[in-house]
């Protein structure tokens, strides 16, 4: 079954440059290390012993798959499967309090 992989932009010196790749597999496990048999070390950004990887998160046709089964998760023809770095961080707070149009 083939389906869709959209790369993020952190993974794509793996994928040659390409935005998207295609996978094959009954599930989404076969399904990344059929991209990995393509363009080695893929799998290893994504998942570690068998589980996703923490600062990734994977999306089957926009469900997160970890309210699904995970890398176990059945595909279908057709399906698309995002994967997205997790964001962190925020701004930083300098303890001074400024006010909107006016001085601190």
């Amino acid at each position: 079954m083939a389906v869709k992989v959209e790369v993020p932009t952190v993974l794509r010196g793996l994928t040659e440059g390409l935005r998207e790749v295609a996978g094959e597999g009954p599930d989404l496990a076969a399904v990344i290390a059929d991209v990995d048999s393509r363009y080695a070390g893929f799998a290893g950004k994504i998942s570690d012993g068998g589980r996703v990887r923490k600062f990734v998160n994977i999306y089957l046709n926009d469900e997160d798959i970890r309210f699904l089964d995970g890398l176990q998760t059945d595909v279908a023809d057709g399906d698309v499967v995002t994967i997205l770095p997790a964001v962190a961080g925020g701004a930083a707070q300098s303890g001074r309090t400024t006010r909107v149009g006016g001085r601190a």
